[in-house]
C-alpha cells in the first residue's frame, strides 16, 4: 500500500480527530500508548491504596457479593471456584478464564502471598511448582484477612464505577484498612515497566503507620528501626545488610540476598545429616534437587565435545562432601530436604557452604516498588513515600466513612424526632389520619414535620404505637445523639481524626498480626573454596597456544612432543595455587587457575577454550607465577608500568583491560623483576640501551598507559625491557648475521645509565639487536 494516509468513515476509539485523516504514525503511536497504559494500569501493577491489581480487586468484590465471606465461627460454605470465575468474567472481567482463575490460585496460596485473601479448598499448587487442579474441581471462599479489604465496602468509603458494558457497578479500589501493598507485595511486568513488591509483617507494618501518622517528620533511622525488613511468606534468612536494606527502601530499587535455613539432625554411630526446613522466597525443593543433580551429573555445553575443566572440577568437589539428597517434604513439614555427608567426617560447614554456593539455597530477590499512586500514574515509590500515599487514602476513607455514618445517623434522628413527636400526640394524629382524605400534607401543617418524617409516620404499624415503643424511640434518640457528637468531632478536629485511624490499625495488628518468618541476620554471601593441593608444577605452553601442567619442575623442554607444526613458546615453573596469564595483543589480561590446566602426556588443551577472547585481538604473550610476582608490562610505544600478577587476575573469562595500547602498537612479554633487582633496561629496535633506577617507575595495580620508560625517535620502538642489579646480557647479531651477546657491567654499563624518558646510548659490538637480560 503506497498511501501515506489512511481515511476512516468513523474516528477509531481513542484516537482525537486531526482533520479527515491520520498518519499511520500517528494512529500506530497513540494506539500503541493506549495499549501500554491499559497494561500498565489495567493487569500488571497494583494499587497503592488497596494492593491490588484490577482482577484481584474484581475476584475480591465478585466473592463479597456472592456472599463467601469468612464470619462466624466456621465462616461461609465454599463454592466452585469455577463459578467465581464465570461470575467475575461476566460481569467485571472480559479476559480469559485461565488468567482470572491463575490469579485466584495465587491470592489462595500461603507460600505465595504473606496473608492469603482467599481461603482453597482442594489442589492449589505446591510450591515445588505445581499446577492447580482445573476449577471445576477446587472450591474456594474469603479469608479472615479479606475482611481487612472488603468490610467498609458499602460505607461510602470508595468510588464506584460502571462495568465494561455500564449494567453493573464495581469498586474503583477497595478500602483497605492496612497497606496490602506491602503485606502481601506484588510481582508484575507491563510494558516499559516491572513491579516486584516483597511482602512484610502485618505487625511492623502496622506500627510503622501509626508512627508516622503520629510524626511526620519520623528520621529513617526510627522508620528503619520500626520495619527492618521483608518478611516472606516461606521464611529463610536474609542476609543483606541493614544498608542495603535501607537503600532499596530509600529509593524503591535493589536487590536483596536470601538464604535457606538448616539444622543438623544427629543420628546413630556419630553419623549426621543436614536438614533444610526454610527455602527462600521463590525457590522451590524441587529446583534445589535440580540442581544439585546438575552438579553430579553435569552435561556436555553445546558445540562441546567434553566437559569443561570447571565442570569437571566442581562435580569433584560435590562428590567429595555430598552422598545424597532427597524431599521429604509433606503436609505436616511443608520443606523437609534431607542432605546426607559422603560421611561423617566431612566438616558440616564445608557442606553448607558448597551448597549455599552452587544453588538456589542462597539467591538474590529483587525489590522494584513500583505501583500506581492515588493520582493514577505508575511511578516507582520508596517506603515512605508508600506509606505517607497510603496513610492519606485511608484518612480520606475513615472520612467518607465517618460523614457516611453521620448522614445516616442524622436521618435517623430526624426520623426519630418525628416518631417522638407524634406519639406524644397520638389520639389527635389518628383523627387526623381517619378523618382527612390527604393525611400526610394535613401532617405537616398541623406538627410542622417535613415530607421524611410525615411518610414515616404513615407507614408506622399500630404495635409501635404503644407506650414501651415511645421509651425506646427516646433511648435511641440519646444514643444517636452521642454518636453524631462523636463523629462530628472526628470530621471537624483532625487530631480526632489521626486517633480514629490509629485506634484501628492498632486493634487489627492485634488481631490479625502474627510473628515474623524471615529471620534478618546479616551474613557473607556464601563461597565455596576449592581445595588446591599446593604442589610444584611447570606449565607448558605451545606457539600455538595449548597449555598444560606437568608435575614437578624437572620437565626437560627439549623433551616435550607437540601437535604437527607446532613448537614450544615456553616453560613456566610454578605451583598449583598459581594463575596463569595471558596478555592480549590489545592489553587486555585473562586469567586461568593453574589447577584447570589438563595434565598427563596429552597435547593439553587450547588456552581459547579456557578464556574468552576479545574479538578482533589476538594472544601475545603469557605468564605463570606466583600472585605476588612483581612484573614490568610495556608496550612498544616506550611506555611501562609496575605490576603483580595477582593484579591481573579477574574473575571472568572475558578477562579485563589492563595495560593501555594506542594505534599500532603492542605489548612487550612481561617481564620478572627478580629479588633485590635496582634497574631496568629499556633497548629500542635501532639499537639504543637506557638504564634508570627501579624506583622512578610506581606500582600501578589497576594497570593504565603507565610512565614513558625511553624517549622514542619516530619509527623506533621499544623492544625488550629487563629488571637487573649488577649486569645485562643484551643479545643480537653482529657482522654476519650470526648471534652474538654483549655482557654489560662496570664502566660499560654505566655509560648507558641515566634518567626515566631519556634517549639512551647505541650498544657497540652489536649490527642488530634482540633483546636484554639480566645477566
Amino acid at each position: 500500500m503506497t498511501q501515506e494516509t489512511f481515511d476512516f468513515e468513523t474516528q477509531p476509539p481513542g484516537v482525537p480527530p486531526s482533520g479527515d485523516a491520520l498518519t499511520l504514525a500517528q494512529y500506530a503511536q497513540q494506539a500503541y500508548l493506549e495499549y501500554a497504559l491499559s497494561v500498565v494500569k489495567g493487569r500488571a501493577l497494583p494499587a497503592c491504596s488497596d494492593g491490588q491489581k484490577p482482577v484481584q480487586r474484581r475476584i475480591l468484590f465478585t466473592m463479597e457479593r456472592l456472599g463467601l465471606t469468612f464470619t462466624g465461627a466456621t465462616g461461609a460454605k465454599a463454592v466452585k471456584s469455577a463459578r467465581v470465575v464465570g461470575e467475575v468474567l461476566g460481569k467485571y472481567h472480559p479476559h480469559g478464564d485461565q488468567a482470572a482463575y491463575d490469579a485466584m490460585v495465587r491470592m489462595a496460596q500461603d507460600f505465595s502471598q504473606r496473608y492469603p485473601l482467599i481461603d482453597g479448598q482442594g489442589n492449589f499448587g505446591s510450591r515445588d511448582g505445581d499446577g492447580a487442579a482445573a476449577m471445576r474441581y477446587t472450591e474456594a471462599r474469603l479469608s479472615p484477612y479479606a475482611r481487612l479489604l472488603l468490610d467498609e465496602l458499602d460505607m461510602g468509603t470508595v468510588d464506584f464505577q460502571p462495568n465494561y458494558d455500564g449494567e453493573f457497578q464495581e469498586p474503583r479500589e477497595l478500602p483497605a484498612r492496612l497497606p496490602f501493598v506491602l503485606l502481601n507485595g506484588a510481582s508484575g511486568i507491563a510494558v516499559g515497566m516491572a513491579t516486584e513488591v516483597p511482602s512484610h509483617n502485618l505487625r511492623e507494618i502496622a506500627a510503622a503507620a501509626v508512627a508516622l501518622l503520629k510524626n511526620d517528620k519520623l528520621s529513617d533511622d526510627e522508620l528503619h528501626s520500626l520495619l527492618p525488613g521483608p518478611d516472606y511468606p516461606g521464611g529463610g534468612q536474609l542476609i543483606s545488610s541493614a544498608d542495603e536494606i535501607r537503600a532499596a527502601y530509600g529509593s524503591g530499587r535493589g536487590s536483596l540476598k536470601l538464604r535457606a535455613r538448616w539444622k543438623i539432625e544427629d543420628l546413630a554411630r556419630g553419623q549426621w545429616q543436614l536438614v533444610v526446613t526454610e527455602l527462600p522466597h521463590g525457590v522451590s525443593a524441587q529446583k534445589v534437587l535440580e540442581e544439585i543433580e546438575e552438579l553430579i551429573n553435569p552435561k556436555v555445553k553445546a558445540g562441546k565435545k567434553t566437559l569443561s575443566p570447571e565442570q569437571l572440577q566442581l562435580k569433584g568437589s560435590i562428590a567429595a562432601v555430598l552422598d545424597k539428597v532427597r524431599d521429604e517434604s509433606n503436609k505436616d513439614a511443608p520443606v523437609r530436604l534431607v542432605v546426607e555427608p559422603k560421611s561423617r567426617t566431612i566438616d558440616q560447614q564445608d557442606l553448607i557452604n558448597t551448597l549455599l554456593a552452587h544453588t538456589s539455597l542462597e539467591t538474590s530477590a529483587s525489590v522494584n516498588m513500583t505501583m500506581v499512586g492515588g493520582d493514577g500514574r505508575p511511578m516507582q515509590k520508596n517506603l515512605r513515600t508508600i506509606l505517607t500515599e497510603w496513610l492519606q487514602f485511608r484518612m480520606g476513607t475513615v472520612t467518607r466513612r465517618t460523614q457516611h455514618r453521620l448522614d445516616k445517623v442524622r436521618d435517623r434522628i430526624h426520623v426519630l424526632e418525628g416518631r417522638h413527636q407524634i406519639l406524644l400526640h397520638i389520639d389527635e394524629v389518628i383523627k387526623i389520619i381517619r378523618n382527612s382524605d390527604e393525611p400526610k400534607p394535613a401532617l405537616i401543617e398541623r406538627f410542622k414535620l417535613s415530607d421524611r418524617q410525615a411518610e414515616d409516620i404513615l407507614e408506622i404499624r399500630l404495635r409501635q404505637l404503644a407506650r414501651l415503643e415511645f421509651l425506646k424511640i427516646e433511648q435511641e434518640l440519646k444514643q444517636l445523639r452521642e454518636e453524631a457528637t462523636k463523629l462530628e468531632e472526628i470530621l471537624s478536629n483532625p487530631s480526632a481524626l489521626r486517633r480514629t485511624v490509629v485506634k484501628e490499625i492498632e486493634a487489627d495488628a492485634k488481631q490479625y498480626g502474627d510473628d515474623r518468618r524471615t529471620l534478618i541476620q546479616e551474613d557473607k554471601r556464601a563461597v565455596a573454596e576449592v581445595r588446591i593441593v599446593d604442589e610444584p608444577v611447570t606449565v607448558v605452553v605451545s606457539l600455538k597456544g595449548w597449555v598444560r601442567a606437568l608435575k614437578g619442575h624437572e620437565v626437560d623442554p627439549g623433551a616435550l612432543a607437540f601437535k604437527a607444526g607446532d613448537s614450544l613458546y615456553g616453560v613456566f615453573p610454578c605451583r598449583s595455587v598459581d594463575p596463569l596469564v595471558v596478555l592480549g595483543s590489545n592489553g587486555r589480561a585473562y586469567s586461568v587457575p593453574v589447577s584447570a590446566l589438563p595434565g598427563g602426556r596429552g597435547d593439553g588443551q587450547p588456552i581459547t577454550t579456557l578464556i574468552e577472547l576479545e574479538s578482533g585481538s589476538q594472544i601475545a604473550h603469557y605468564f605463570a607465577g606466583a600472585a605476588s610476582q612483581r612484573l614490568v608490562l610495556s608496550g612498544t610505544g616506550g611506555f611501562g608500568l609496575v605490576a603483580e600478577v595477582g593484579d591481573l587476575v579477574g574473575r571472568q573469562k572475558a578477562g579485563k583491560s589492563f595495560l593501555s595500547l594506542e594505534g599500532q602498537e603492542l605489548p612487550l612479554p612481561p617481564s620478572v623483576v627478580p629479588a633485590g633487582a635496582t634497574q631496568l633496561a629499556c633497548l629500542t629496535l635501532t639499537g639504543r640501551l637506557l638504564t634508570f633506577s627501579m624506583d622512578e617507575l610506581k606500582h600501578q595495580p589497576k594497570g593504565g598507559r603507565g610512565l614513558t620508560l625511553i624517549d622514542l625517535e619516530p619509527k623506533d620502538a621499544l623492544i625488550s625491557v629487563a629488571a637487573f642489579s649488577q649486569a645485562l646480557l643484551v643479545q643480537g647479531s653482529g657482522r654476519g648475521g650470526k648471534a652474538k651477546e654483549e655482557v654489560l657491567k662496570g664502566a660499560a654499563l654505566s655509560a648507558h645509565a641515566g634518567k626515566r624518558a631519556r634517549k639512551g646510548k647505541a650498544v657497540d659490538g652489536l649490527q642488530k639487536v634482540m633483546r636484554v637480560l639480566p645477566a
